[in-house]
Order: C-alpha cells, then sequence, then structure tokens
C-alpha cells in the first residue's frame, strides 16, 4: 500500500497546541496552516503559521466548530491533513468521518474509535464487557430527571454528573444531597450542549480521595499498540487538571504494568490508532477503575514526552502516513521525572473566575535544561471571554522529582504576566506545599489545603512599598521630568547636596494605599537597571524584576508580581462611587438565564443570573435577602465586566 503524501497540514485549533503541533510539523518540513476566528486574527498561532485562514465569527460555533468551514479552509490552503489539537471538534466523530469522506488525512483515530469511546456511557458499557473494572453509575438513554434521582439514589450520595460527549471539568457538577440534584443536572446539561453540542449526561458515585492516574497509549495502522508510561492528573481544580506529572509518585511497577495492559487492551478493542490516554480512578487501596478515555493528544502530553524523550507530535504524523511504530513495548523509555502546571488567565481568589484582559506585560522563565514553555501568547495579545482561559504551560524535567519540583518553582517565580489576573502564585504555592513535596496526592488536594493555597490577602511590607516608590521614580521618562522642573520627577533620585536625598508619593497596589517618603541612606544604593531593581543594603543585594507599562509599575515581589500605581489623594477623594445594592458581571460573557423580575423578593443566596463565559456558567447569587429594584440585562445579552447586572433593595424590618 502507497504512503499517503502528507506535505501541508493544517491545525483545526488555537493557542499553545497549535503552536505547539506546528513547531513540529516545521520540523518536520512540513508547510503549516492555521485557522482564526475574528477575534484571534493577529493571535500567536495564527503569526506563526506559513499560512491562515480566516474563518470569521467570535464564537466557537462560528469558527473552531464550524466544520464546512474547516473543511473549506483546508482545500484553500491545498492542506491534505488536519490535526485537531484537543477540545473544541477533536474527539468529534463527525468532524473525522467528514475530513474521511473530503480525502483528506485526520490526525487522530478512525471515526468509529472516536464514536465508541466518545460516550462516556457507551465506553463504559463496552469496558465493562472487556472485564476492566467501572465506578458504580447509570450510564442509561433516558435523561430526565427523575431517572437521575432514582439512580442517584440507588448509587447513594455523593454522586458525580458528567458530560456523556466531553471533558475539561465541563458539563460536570458534584451533588451532596438530593435537593440539589435537579439544578446541578440542568446547569450540567447547559454546559454539556454549549461545549460538545450534546447534553446527555451521566451519573456515578463520588469517589472521595482518589488519584486520577492515566495511561498514554499510542497505536499504528499495522496493529501494533503500547502504552507510554502513565501519568498522575490528581491536583485538580473545578474538576480541570492543573498540575500533571510523569511518572505517578509510588505507583509500582505491577501497578504501572496492570493498568497499562487494561489500556492496550481497550484500544485494541475499538481498532484505535493514534495517540490516546485512557483514565483511571486509583483509590487508596490500590484498585483502579476506567473513567473514560480520551481519543486525543492530551494537554499533558509533554511529561510524557519529557520522561521519554519521544516527540508525540512527530508520531503522529508518520502514524498518519502509515509508518509502523519506531520501538516495542519493552524499549519504551522512562527517564527521570517531569512535572506540568497549567497558566490560566483566572482568578484563584474568586473562584477561580476567568480572566479576560490585555497581556500588558508578558516574560516567561528563562531557558535551560530541564526547562520547558509551551505558550500560545505574547506581550500585547488579548485574552477574549469566547475561549478556555488557558495561556500556557510550563513544563520541568529532573533526575528525579524532586528536582524537577524545584526546577518548576523556579521557572514559576522568573514567570510574569501583567494586566490580568493569573494563578501563576496559586501554583507555586501547590509546588512549595509539604503535602507537594511529600507526593501527598490525590483529587481532594486544593479543596483540602485551601486556607494555605489561597490565603488572605496581607499587608505589604514597608521593605516593598520602599522598592515600589524607588522603582516608580526610577522608570519615569527623563522627558518628562525635564518638561516639568517642579515636578516630583524633575530630580530622578531628589538627591540634594548637604541633605539625605528625600521624595515622597502615594502608592496603590492590590488595594492598599501607601504614602512612602523615601530618604536615601548612605548605607544603601537602589538602581534600575534594564528590567531589573537593585537594591543593596549595608551589603545585601537583591533584585527584583521592574517594568513599566504606562501608568503601572510591575514589581516582582516574593513571588508575586505586583501592579503598583503612583496618585494624588486629593484628585481621588471624590472618585469612590460605588453602588450599594447593585450586582455587577464579574467578567465579559453572555447571559443564559434570568431567574427573577422587577419586584420579586429572594432569599440570600439565590440565584438571580447565570453568567456563561469561556463555557463555563458563573451563578449571580443574592448576597443578602432582598427584593429585586431594578435589572439592566435580559437572557442572550453580551455583557462586559463590571456591567451592573441587578440591583438589590435590602427591605427594613
Amino acid at each position: 500500500m502507497s504512503r499517503p503524501v502528507l506535505t501541508t497540514l493544517l491545525v483545526a485549533n488555537r493557542g499553545e497546541i497549535a503552536c505547539r503541533v506546528m513547531r513540529t510539523a516545521k520540523a518536520l518540513g512540513l508547510t503549516t496552516v492555521a485557522v482564526h476566528s475574528a477575534v484571534d486574527r493577529d493571535a500567536r498561532h495564527s503569526r506563526e503559521a506559513d499560512i491562515r485562514v480566516d474563518l470569521g465569527g467570535a464564537k466557537a460555533s462560528e469558527s473552531y466548530l464550524d466544520v464546512t468551514k474547516l473543511l473549506a479552509a483546508a482545500k484553500a490552503s491545498g492542506a491534505q491533513a488536519i490535526h485537531p489539537g484537543y477540545g473544541f471538534l477533536s474527539e468529534n466523530a463527525g468532524f473525522a468521518k467528514a475530513i474521511e469522506d473530503a480525502g483528506l488525512i485526520f490526525l487522530g483515530p478512525p471515526a468509529s474509535a472516536i464514536e465508541a469511546m466518545g460516550s462516556k456511557s457507551a465506553a463504559k458499557a463496552l469496558m465493562e464487557t472487556a472485564g476492566v473494572p467501572l465506578v458504580p453509575g447509570y450510564h442509561g438513554e433516558a435523561q430526565d430527571l427523575e431517572t437521575f434521582r432514582a439512580a442517584a439514589k440507588n448509587i447513594g450520595y455523593p454522586v458525580l454528573l458528567k458530560a456523556t460527549a466531553g471533558g475539561g471539568g465541563k458539563g460536570m457538577k458534584v451533588v451532596e444531597q438530593e435537593n440539589q440534584l435537579g439544578e446541578a443536572l440542568a446547569s450540567a446539561q447547559r454546559e454539556a450542549l454549549s461545549s460538545f453540542g450534546d447534553a446527555r449526561m451521566l451519573v456515578e458515585k463520588y469517589v472521595l480521595k482518589p488519584r486520577h492516574v492515566e495511561i498514554q497509549v499510542f497505536a499504528d495502522q499495522h496493529g501494533n499498540c503500547l502504552y507510554l508510561n502513565e501519568r498522575d492528573c490528581s491536583i485538580q481544580r473545578r474538576h480541570q487538571k492543573v498540575v500533571e506529572e510523569a511518572p505517578a509518585p509510588g505507583l509500582s511497577l505491577e501497578q504501572r504494568r496492570a493498568m497499562g495492559e487494561a489500556a492496550v487492551r481497550a484500544a485494541q478493542a475499538i481498532g484505535y490508532v493514534g495517540a490516546g490516554t485512557v483514565e483511571f480512578l486509583l483509590d487508596a487501596r490500590g484498585e483502579f477503575f476506567f473513567m473514560e478515555m480520551n481519543t486525543r493528544l492530551q494537554v499533558e502530553h509533554p511529561v510524557t514526552e519529557a520522561i521519554t524523550g519521544l516527540d508525540l507530535v512527530a508520531w503522529q504524523i508518520r502514524v498518519a502516513r502509515g509508518e509502523a511504530l519506531p520501538i516495542t513495548q519493552a524499549q519504551v523509555p522512562l527517564i527521570g521525572h517531569a512535572i506540568e502546571v497549567r497558566l490560566y488567565a483566572e482568578d484563584p481568589a474568586n473562584d477561580f473566575l476567568p480572566a479576560t484582559g490585555h497581556l500588558a506585560l508578558y516574560r516567561e522563565s528563562a531557558p535551560g535544561a530541564g526547562r520547558r514553555v509551551d505558550t500560545g501568547v505574547s506581550e500585547g495579545d488579548s485574552v477574549s471571554p469566547f475561549y478556555d482561559p488557558m495561556l500556557g504551560k510550563l513544563i520541568a524535567w529532573g533526575e528525579d522529582r524532586e528536582q524537577a519540583r524545584l526546577r518548576l518553582l523556579a521557572m514559576l517565580d522568573e514567570f510574569a504576566i501583567g494586566g490580568l489576573k493569573t494563578n501563576i502564585a496559586f501554583l507555586r504555592r501547590i509546588l512549595a506545599h509539604p503535602a507537594f513535596a511529600a507526593a501527598e496526592l490525590d483529587t481532594g488536594f486544593i479543596p483540602r489545603y485551601q486556607d494555605a493555597l489561597l490565603p488572605a490577602p496581607c499587608e505589604l511590607p514597608a521593605a516593598f512599598w520602599q522598592a515600589a516608590a524607588e522603582a516608580y521614580i526610577q522608570s519615569e521618562a527623563p522627558l518628562q521630568r525635564a518638561d516639568d522642573p517642579h515636578s516630583l520627577w524633575a530630580s530622578r533620585d531628589g538627591l540634594r547636596a548637604g541633605v539625605p536625598a528625600q521624595v515622597s508619593l502615594h502608592l496603590s497596589c492590590n488595594g492598599q494605599d501607601r504614602a512612602v517618603n523615601l530618604t536615601r541612606a548612605a548605607a544603601s544604593t537602589c538602581s534600575l537597571d534594564g528590567e531589573q531593581l537593585v537594591i543593596d543594603v549595608n551589603g545585601l543585594r537583591r533584585q527584583h524584576l521592574a517594568i513599566r507599562r504606562g501608568s503601572t509599575l510591575y514589581l516582582q515581589w516574593d513571588g508575586e508580581l505586583q501592579a503598583v500605581n503612583a496618585y494624588d489623594p486629593i484628585a481621588e477623594a471624590d472618585a469612590s462611587h460605588s453602588h450599594q445594592g447593585g450586582l455587577s458581571a464579574p467578567m465579559n460573557g453572555s447571559i443564559v438565564r434570568v431567574l427573577v423580575e422587577v419586584g420579586q423578593a429572594v432569599e440570600a443566596g439565590a440565584q438571580l443570573v447565570v453568567l456563561e463565559a469561556m463555557k463555563m456558567e458563573h451563578s449571580i447569587r443574592a448576597p443578602h435577602a432582598g427584593t429585586v429594584k431594578a435589572l439592566y440585562c435580559q437572557e442572550g445579552e453580551m455583557v462586559s465586566e463590571g456591567s451592573a447586572l441587578v440591583e438589590l433593595e435590602v427591605v427594613e424590618g
């Protein structure tokens, strides 16, 4: 059989995975084609491609989920093959079949394999027939509330609702009590329909304190299939992975072999081809239960690449060309340890609410041995509300787990993003936590150590304000200082003959305000050298990243990037005009449900409005009992962060 021609590859995705796939494709000599929506016209993946095609639209349904547009883009660009990345249409059997019907190559498994594993209910039934242990649950066709109520009662609470057609934490809800089931089911179904175009759900027993361990499998078109070790993905928030590592700490050779062989049997049972992942729950007794199979390349594939030295995207391309796997199971390497963290635009302190905005500052950690950064953004890019908020991934490899952990901590210390909230500091606290260092892992890690991982804001120390004032003054443009001889900035350091230099200014940061009086002591020096603020006090020298963007100074302090602004306290005195009783949009998004009307009395905690952003639903709830005085939004409306949604009036008496 002659091998198919593959010289031009279209990546039907965006962000870091599109950039990562194109990097390997270019290394293999392929021409790369990017597709982009209207809001992604200048996105990094679009800029890095050899050819780019505008799909139009802003929503995913108008661009990255539009099969007709994607096939037209392949035809227009001359692409012979399409790589789906992850998310979007990567596990859509109809998309895979449409590609095959168009005479193109799909860099993924056959449509039949996706269909077999694409429904979690059907996949679990298949695994049950194959003798793979399952978590007790209901995976039937009936989707009415009463069926789920009866199933949940039979299984026993707590239960987990899951979308049968997708993953990534979308369409997934933990239900603790029966009275929560109706609202949770309706919300999960809406999320599933929005994310995957399929609202069908399953329900299963929620296993307490499990580990999430998955097996990377790979199969070719010649009947060969092997497993490339395992990954531990137990550190999760909102049912989405944030830290992954390979190999899984503490897993015995016997457990690795048993889980790996079960994963290979699962892949072979459906005629699998390409990269796939079989996910298991591993309980405290060492027993494992099948969860699902992801019929695509996983977000966390770099940790597998790090411990094997293999390029899984290159393998995907070679398998698509009809080549056989280059090694046998006995030849699969396992070298050292690797840990990955997912970098998100989100606010961990506000229930991990996705953040949107402009990347005013973007500095990656320095390259080096055992270090890798996969990203889909650059400084100046914008993060929109239409897509997943993941910005990239940081991966560290070491000869052992501790070396990998320390390397990754150092990378996080160097990484800096300004202009919107991220989870960098949160990730650092996870890696630095004693329980993580001791590899005490399970899916309840983040809730269990929430107080340590999400500490209450503390007052910034005096040394920070002094450093911020120094950096702010020295970063002021010389021209601005020269233009106004009466300005605070007329002299860079405020030095005066015969007296200590002194400068006063008011700064704000993290909701805190401080009046700072700078006096240059004889034993201390401070200088801004490029993007580094160098402070020397009594012979102790420290360096801090300090970068000015407009009126904002970004200063790295104790592993966190702080945004500092100077202000005039007199001019700011009347700036506060907060709206008592007003509830505003926490981020850009679309109003999917308005559950109240003007004049309606509500209890504290009542659901008022449901906002959808980045394919996730966010409930706006009443902070106290009261009466709805005004509504400023309607269903289907797009709203911006800070927009007034509901005005709630407290009823006296």
